[in-house]
């Protein structure tokens, strides 16, 4: 195995390459927005009364036509990484229904503090009780876990994964070439990964999309997760905004749900949304 240390130059040297060109038939979803609201286990989810406070931002996040860009169908078993306060937990597990399951993963503490590596750590115990309490299922049916702790017999048995605007964060937290391993070994062979980020401009500097303002170039996300053993087959501008000029000083942050600037020019960004993004889909190389 490579020293850690050598890991980040090798993965700078990556991003030197040119993304290749991606067929324009791979920019449409594969199921498209009249079809995922056609789906009624899909607006039974959206519509149970558990969301209330989350469906604002349906407009923003777009989860039906996400969700079937992604291909995920009821019966499944998808793995969301960093599921924090649990807004995709409470369409997917009902979603994906009693024959499906639904895994809450954190990142490995390999590389972590003391403080956060416990806070990890903890996550498998008490995630689950805080899932059962958005959904209304039984904790014992949603699994959790570390993914430096994986089960041998969890690995190979996935369909899907989500990382939802984490990328950023585990880019500067060194968290890629692990984490990203575990993903895969968690994947069947057939299985897929499902990203989406907040997208910086292409020519935006590398001060600027390094991770810690919150956007990163889709040219780079391309490239870290290639990197690391997945190919794209599948792009979508689901989840663009392009009033969002992501320049902000105070990054992602400053648009909403967060608002960084309190009031200040509050009514201007409330009327740009939330941030453009990218939506992308790749799958398990050999």
């Amino acid at each position: 195995m490579r020293p850690a240390a050598l890991r980040p130059a090798l993965l700078a040297a990556v991003l030197l390459a040119a993304v290749a060109a991606v067929p324009a038939a791979l920019h449409a979803a594969p199921e498209g927005p009249v079809a995922a609201a056609a789906d009624p286990a899909m607006a039974k989810a959206l519509a149970d009364p558990r969301r209330d406070k989350d469906r604002v931002r349906d407009a923003y996040r777009h989860p039906a036509e996400t969700l079937a860009f992604f291909r995920i169908k009821p019966g499944m078993t998808v793995a969301d990484y960093m599921p924090s306060s649990g807004w995709y937990t409470r369409i997917l597990v009902p979603y994906l229904g009693d024959k499906g399951t639904y895994i809450g993963l954190t990142a490995g503490s390999a590389t972590a503090s003391a403080e956060t590596k416990a806070r990890l750590q903890a996550f498998p115990a008490s995630f689950p009780a805080k899932a059962a309490a958005w959904t209304g299922v039984p904790e014992a049916r949603i699994p959790a876990y570390t993914l430096d702790a994986i089960p041998a017999e969890r690995k190979g048995t996935v369909d899907r994964v989500m990382i939802m605007r984490e990328v950023h964060n585990m880019w500067p937290d060194n968290l890629l070439y692990n984490d990203l391993a575990a993903i895969r070994s968690l994947l069947k062979d057939d299985g897929l990964l499902g990203i989406e980020e907040h997208r910086a401009r292409p020519d935006a500097p590398a001060s600027y999309t390094l991770g810690t303002m919150g956007y990163m170039r889709e040219a780079d996300v391309i490239a870290l997760i290639e990197a690391h053993g997945f190919k794209l087959v599948g792009k979508s501008e689901i989840n663009a905004n392009p009033k969002d000029t992501a320049n902000w000083p105070d990054g992602v942050w400053t648009l909403p749900p967060v608002l960084t600037l309190k009031d200040k020019d509050r009514a201007r960004y409330e009327a740009i949304g939330e941030s453009d993004r990218m939506t992308l889909l790749f799958a398990k190389r050999p």
